[in-house]
């Protein structure tokens, strides 16, 4: 049973308390000063909040509405001209009807049932017993359950309890060395805050080129809004302290870039500043534009990569992969922070159709990319140990066939990659010149005609 279902929520007050103290904004207004909010890849994020403080000369009690509900409060700080900080609290505990009950236990409320037929009221004095799973009064000498059972009930409390809190509050405890205006900084961490990178890319297969624009997704979960935050965007990822890093699942970088991006850095950081003040609200998504670049040269390709030893017992589609540079000269001209690229294509009719993504590691610029966008329905591959020879007891021969076929009306270029070559292993015979590309792997370019196929032989020594 949930209290929320039953009960409508009234809270009368004194004469003298109609209206809620100062200090505490209304629900359209923030209590936030000049806000700014550094987010990390993380999820971590950095804010720091400059409000105007109207304080007495000596010890007194502050408090700072609208912080985050995460807030990390062994992270908080707060500075300003003649102040020190004696004490802080950090209230997380928020006014709801089910956090009221709660509270009110042991309290004397009323409740308030409404015929459904007359529309008449009546009021009885109740003393909260529990309200633990369900709601148990005690009215007069009867104990009564609390039941959703359809009927009008309201109940009303007198107050609300001292430690219940509007919003999310950090109370602090200052010295002030003078009274009056004082600046005051505050700052803390927070999860609840982050962003991530994704490339909407449009991929010309006849001009060879693409369209990237790439978005900042902004999500805030923080239980808190930020309004008009300059916020900075920082592409990295810091260490917590507990030696914990996200990864990507999977790197598209063929070969990282060794140019220097113009953007400006923090450290290992690059930063990305929004232009303009934003609102990131709570429980919302945000997007921005930072990247937007218009025909740069990209080719499609086909990778089919086989195991050692390793024999295909059917035909297995190649994958599709696109192939571009970061570089600033025929490239995008930019690095790009770790998020993922989602590829279109242009179908019969001009309408952009999604052929796949892909994940996108932390790319400098200059990086040789290469996004997998799926499979091949028409180009197809199999591998074949045609013979395994002992020639010795520390030495074997195996002969190996590469069977590729092509169904498109155009002629396709495979790039057959060999894995798994550890050790000795030597390159005894080929019908098509490969190239070693590492000490585990060999590559060959794989023409195959038109609607037609293509073989490979490749015999490999190799010594134990």
């Amino acid at each position: 049973m949930r209290l929320t279902a039953l009960v409508l929520l009234a809270i009368p007050f004194a004469a003298h308390a109609q209206t809620p103290p100062p200090s505490v904004p209304s629900p359209d207004q923030s209590a936030q000063g000049d806000v700014s909010v550094t987010i990390y890849q993380n999820g971590q994020s950095l804010v720091q909040d400059v409000r105007q403080l109207d304080l007495p000369a000596g010890r007194t009690r502050q408090e700072f509405p609208d912080v985050s509900a995460q807030i990390r409060s062994e992270t908080v700080t707060l500075s300003g001209p003649g102040l020190g900080i004696v004490e802080q609290n950090f209230d997380y505990d928020l006014l709801s009807p089910d956090k009221l009950m709660e509270k009110a236990v042991g309290s004397v409320v009323t409740i308030v049932r409404t015929n459904p037929a007359t529309g008449a009221e009546t009021r009885e004095q109740a003393r909260v017993l529990a309200a633990n799973g369900g709601i148990v009064l005690q009215i007069g000498n009867r104990i009564e359950v609390l039941r959703d059972d359809g009927l009008p009930v309201r109940v009303i409390f007198d107050k609300v309890p001292e430690n219940l809190r509007a919003r999310p509050t950090l109370s602090v405890t200052l010295q002030a060395a003078n009274a009056g205006r004082v600046p005051a900084t505050l700052t803390y961490l927070t999860p609840g805050l982050g962003w991530t990178s994704d490339y909407v890319m449009l991929f010309d297969e006849a001009k060879s080129a693409i369209d990237m624009q790439g978005w900042v997704t902004l999500t805030n979960n923080t239980g808190t809004n930020y309004r008009g935050a300059d916020v900075l965007l920082i592409a990295g990822n810091p260490n917590r302290g507990n030696g914990g890093l996200s990864q990507l699942g999977d790197s598209t970088i063929e070969q990282a870039g060794t140019e220097t991006s113009p953007r400006e850095k923090l450290g290992d950081y690059y930063l990305y500043p929004l232009g303009e003040r934003t609102t990131i609200a709570n429980a919302q998504q945000k997007q921005v534009s930072f990247l937007d670049v218009k025909n740069t040269p990209a080719r499609k390709t086909y990778e089919w990569t086989n195991g050692w030893l390793e024999t295909q017992s059917e035909p297995r589609s190649a994958a599709t992969v696109l192939k571009f540079s970061t570089s600033k000269s025929g490239g995008l001209g930019d690095q790009l922070p770790s998020g993922t690229i989602r590829v279109y294509m242009r179908d019969a009719r001009g309408d952009p159709q999604f052929i796949g993504e892909s994940r996108v590691a932390a790319a400098p610029m200059g990086s040789a990319m290469s996004i997998r966008t799926g499979e091949a329905f028409d180009v197809k591959g199999a591998a074949v140990v045609v013979e395994r020879k002992r020639m010795s007891s520390s030495r074997w021969r195996t002969s190996m066939r590469y069977d590729f076929t092509n169904a498109r009306p155009e002629p396709v270029t495979v790039d057959l990659a060999q894995n798994g070559l550890w050790g000795d292993v030597r390159l005894v015979e080929q019908s098509l010149t490969g190239e070693r590309v590492s000490a585990e792997r060999m590559e060959w370019k794989v023409p195959v005609p038109a609607n037609g196929k293509a073989s490979v032989t490749v015999v490999f020594d190799t010594r134990y």
